[in-house]
């Protein structure tokens, strides 16, 4: 883990590299061939997955920056014409086709109303054109998860803590889920959606996401378990 600046030179390669919020992939022709570079557009933490594919930068920040193949949650604002504009936080709205559904096709599609919230996936992002998402998974065509939600709950935080809460070894969601059985949906965008049996149920969760938020209480396991214990579930 290093920390970098805006304008610094990243060194991400892979055959299959995807780029993250924070970078930016700049191509030069030359004489003789092609070359590309990876320099950082914000400052933070450089991050990269495992097999060293995946690529970003960690900041703390609350405005989302689109990136592709990145889950978010957003909520539908407008219909327009056989699609919808929706909310994912970011400075622009997202467009969603109203086919780009596991199945949908002209005469079966969903039905979407101003407020619905919906787990999609972003398809396009560029920084001089709409966001355009999509709500089935790219590779399977499979709706994977994603797709209306309906019911529950959204709880805003920090990008960081929805990173972390798509960690396996993040101990929030199981340690919840130990506790009462529950459905839950993180997008990349900085929401996190919540669904319990009960709605007090739904509140306690949303108030341990918000206490482990490192913008907010920042507790580690055992404070949340602690603050667990002074809530009515």
């Amino acid at each position: 883990m290093s920390v970098v600046l805006p304008g610094n030179h990243v060194p991400a390669q892979h055959v299959n590299l995807k780029l993250g919020p924070g970078l930016q992939q700049l191509t030069t022709a030359g004489p003789s061939r092609i070359d590309s570079t990876v320099i950082a557009t914000r400052a933070g933490e450089l991050r990269h997955s495992t097999n060293r594919s995946k690529w970003w930068i960690e900041s703390n920040s609350r405005r989302y920056v689109p990136a592709p193949q990145e889950a978010v949650i957003g909520v539908v604002t407008q219909r327009i014409g056989e699609g919808y504009r929706v909310d994912i936080g970011s400075a622009h709205p997202a467009s969603l086709d109203g086919l780009a559904f596991e199945g949908a096709t002209k005469r079966n599609k969903p039905n979407l109303k101003v407020g619905c919230v919906v787990y999609a996936r972003v398809s396009l992002a560029h920084k001089d054109m709409e966001p355009e998402l999509e709500c089935f998974d790219a590779q399977t065509r499979k709706g994977e998860g994603f797709g209306e939600l309906k019911g529950g709950f959204i709880v805003r935080c920090g990008l960081k803590m929805c990173r972390d809460l798509l960690d396996p070894n993040h101990y929030l969601l199981p340690l919840l889920g130990g506790r009462f059985p529950h459905e839950s949906a993180v997008g990349l965008n900085g929401r996190v959606w919540v669904s319990a049996k009960e709605i007090k149920e739904t509140i306690a969760m949303v108030r341990c996401i918000e206490a482990a938020d490192p913008d907010g209480g920042g507790l580690d396991a055992q404070g949340v378990k602690s603050f667990l214990e002074t809530l009515d579930v």
